[in-house]
């Protein structure tokens, strides 16, 4: 078979599935509610201003990996930061938390090791127990029970257990208490992905025998670009000098990097408080009591959640349907998010939208 006899079939399999996906250019006439910018600080004027002087300082780019010559002054100074907001003593920066993830679970899932990793996890950290050399387990989403047994039966391996804190698909959260105890007991390495935790859960009251990394994105909260790993020095350091996506990475620009620090600045701040409390507000009106700002609206078919979309945009809506294989089959859904930049009226206007729209849906 040719390469493009096989192209051309494989093409052809995921059109009749109606999974055939393209790049859309956001149309600045619609309302979106589908971006990871929660807070909405990719807009702030401290944080562009904070981008445009590193621009001036520092130039478009790093120039290098950073154990050449693409550390600048600003990445210490954000990853310094970062340490503090996480209450670890050292943090690392990656370009993106996709690559962060393949860093951490390589560099700790060599041989003689179990990772633990939940079925709903990122794609991120699929891939990254794929390339791992470790045996990789997979336990049942948010099953305590079924992670135990793993970890109990696991012999004289060291164990890693990796998991999201808030499921990228469905919004739900870890029962964040209950799985640290465990870990503690168990003595496993827990790498907790805080991608889209802008709710919580909260993870600042652990065990203190606990080892544990935490694994973020500046592209969601700080809504910035790039990722980093917090933790002991001494993991942290290791992580510097074995990861791949690390060491044959060119470093994260400088704007993106002082837009982070400037984001993160904001955040702390009373107005970061206000912002956090405004997003909670937003997530109350539409479905009250749930943990995040992603909320699921589950249509079945790929055909359905297509048609979906496509009403809520003829309303001046953008919430693009998500299907396989970013989902199981069976599971195609309008996946909204809220951002506390969103008005209440906007807010407004797409509850009773999705409620003409999809009427009476499950929604976990």
């Amino acid at each position: 078979m040719t390469w493009d006899a096989w192209i051309d079939g494989e093409t052809r399999a995921i059109r009749d599935a109606g999974r055939w996906r393209t790049p859309q250019t956001v149309d600045p006439n619609l309302v979106t509610f589908a971006s990871n910018d929660y807070l909405g600080l990719t807009h702030h004027p401290a944080v562009v201003a904070a981008a445009h002087a590193a621009l001036d300082r520092d130039g478009t780019g790093a120039g290098s990996a950073r154990l050449i010559v693409g550390s600048r002054p600003i990445h210490r100074e954000l990853e310094d930061a970062l340490a503090a907001w996480k209450h670890s003593a050292r943090a690392a920066l990656f370009p993106t938390g996709f690559a962060t993830n393949l860093g951490v679970l390589t560099t700790f899932g060599g041989p003689g090791v179990l990772i633990c990793s939940d079925e709903l996890n990122h794609a991120s950290i699929i891939d990254g127990c794929r390339l791992a050399r470790a045996e990789v387990a997979v336990y049942g989403h948010n099953d305590l029970d079924h992670l135990g047994a793993l970890l109990r039966e696991r012999g004289a391996r060291r164990a890693i257990v990796v998991t999201d804190t808030v499921f990228s698909m469905d919004g739900d959260t870890v029962d964040a208490p209950a799985l640290a105890d465990l870990c503690a007991r168990e003595r496993a390495l827990l790498v907790v992905d805080e991608a889209h935790a802008v709710l919580g859960p909260a993870l600042d009251d652990i065990p203190s025998d606990l080892d544990i990394l935490r694994v973020g994105t500046l592209s969601k909260t700080l809504g910035a670009l790039g990722g980093f790993i917090a933790g002991p020095t001494q993991y942290v350091e290791l992580v510097e000098n074995v990861a791949r996506p690390y060491i044959f990475t060119t470093a994260p620009t400088p704007a993106d990097t002082a837009a982070a620090l400037a984001a993160l600045r904001v955040l702390l701040s009373t107005e970061g408080g206000a912002l956090v409390a405004r997003l909670r507000a937003h997530v109350e009106r539409l479905r009250p009591g749930h943990p995040s700002p992603i909320l699921p609206y589950l249509c079945g078919s790929e055909a359905d959640a297509l048609a979906a979309a496509a009403q809520l945009r003829d309303r001046g809506i953008l919430v693009p349907a998500i299907r396989p294989p970013t989902v199981a089959p069976g599971t195609s859904r309008l996946r909204v998010t809220v951002s506390a930049a969103h008005t209440d009226e906007q807010v407004a206007a797409l509850a009773d939208a999705l409620d003409a729209v999809l009427g009476s849906v499950p929604r976990p």
